[in-house]
């Protein structure tokens, strides 16, 4: 399920290309790549009910502005996708799905949705992210216990699990930069760094409690995102703010362990979805209701609200930097998607899947 996810946007992407990582996405040239999903496009990831195997990912053409759902079913004769589906990353022409109760990764062609292949014996995955042709990463909460989770190193031409490296409670999002793989663990208030040369994890750096999202910006520094701890009364009627703490946006600036961090004012309110644009300058994130948007070179929390409503899901298109907000309609239905400019207004909408909670760009 779902922790205030906000879909890494396609500059971390870049920024892994540029330092040799293999992230690309794909064009509609003449001698590019065919296929349905080729063409200028937004996946939406739709988590679905947990429990009811409904999740999805739908289609929306940037050019057409046509809308096709439960694409993974259409193109593989009617096959579940999967039970909470929670992440989508693309390298090359293959695209990783991430299905966390189904624990699994279902791999295939991004042009044309064709399974190609699927990563088992995953134990809660959340997240993707690919080192190179060669190797990937997915972190894994394992249980609920309030035991340590692991990431799981994938060869990515076999799908199979080469090797677990234990990290901290219930890892979430990962980011790729300078050979190490930073990892936060949303069940504590720290980040893994793991040395992607050898697989070993190098050292762990504090920071506010529940980290859920990392972006990666355009000078190399990662920004994380910390939810606050949440505490609820004994008969978990209600949050016991007196126990709970603030979130915070943390910056961890390029080869550095020097975390510097701005708290949010208030622990009422819970932080989520931090996402970058395409020119890796501008954070986006949710708060107190809002959507707000921040500078990567201020040194405070920003206070200039953007959107005046929080999402579900968020994501940017790194090439024109239109804001993609996915609403759940409490789950009781089919998901909302909702396109603004980058000046926030917004210039449409359309129906999606299941609780739709992040996107990915081709």
């Amino acid at each position: 399920m779902k922790q205030f996810k906000m879909f890494r946007s396609l500059f971390v992407a870049a920024s892994l290309l540029t330092s040799t990582f293999a992230f690309t996405s794909c064009d509609n040239d003449s001698d590019g790549p065919s296929g349905a999903y080729a063409e200028d496009g937004v996946f939406v990831i739709n988590e679905g009910n947990f429990t009811q195997s409904n999740g999805s990912i739908s289609y929306y053409n940037t050019n057409s502005e046509e809308v096709q759902n439960g694409i993974f079913a259409k193109e593989n004769n009617g096959q579940v996708l999967g039970d909470v589906i929670q992440d989508m990353d693309i390298l090359n022409d293959r695209a990783f799905i991430v299905a966390n109760n189904s624990n699994k990764i279902e791999v295939v062609n991004a042009n044309t949705f064709k399974s190609v292949g699927t990563v088992e014996g995953l134990q809660l995955p959340r997240y993707f992210a690919a080192l190179n042709n060669q190797k990937g990463y997915v972190t894994e909460t394992v249980d609920y216990s309030g035991s340590s989770g692991r990431v799981s190193v994938i060869d990515l031409n076999t799908f199979a699990v080469t090797k677990t490296i234990e990290v901290g409670i219930q890892p979430e999002q990962l980011v790729l930069t300078g050979g190490k793989l930073y990892v936060a663990n949303s069940g504590s208030n720290n980040v893994t760094v793991i040395n992607t040369a050898t697989d070993a994890v190098e050292s762990t750096m504090p920071v506010s409690d529940r980290p859920v999202d990392l972006a990666l910006d355009r000078n190399n520094n990662i920004w994380v995102l910390s939810a606050g701890k949440v505490v609820y009364t004994p008969d978990w009627s209600a949050i016991d703010y007196s126990q709970t703490t603030a979130g915070a946006l943390s910056k961890i600036p390029a080869g550095t362990q020097d975390v510097q961090t701005y708290t949010f004012s208030s622990n009422q309110s819970q932080p989520g979805n931090l996402v970058i644009n395409g020119n890796g300058d501008k954070l986006y994130f949710n708060y107190n209701g809002k959507t707000f948007v921040q500078d990567v070179s201020a040194t405070s929390l920003s206070s200039t609200v953007l959107i005046d409503r929080s999402f579900y899901g968020l994501g940017v298109n790194p090439d024109n930097g239109y804001i993609y907000g996915g609403d759940a309609n409490n789950f009781t239905g089919d998901g909302t998607v909702h396109i603004y400019r980058p000046d926030g207004t917004k210039v449409g909408e359309f129906q999606a899947g299941i609780a739709p909670n992040g996107f990915t760009f081709n």
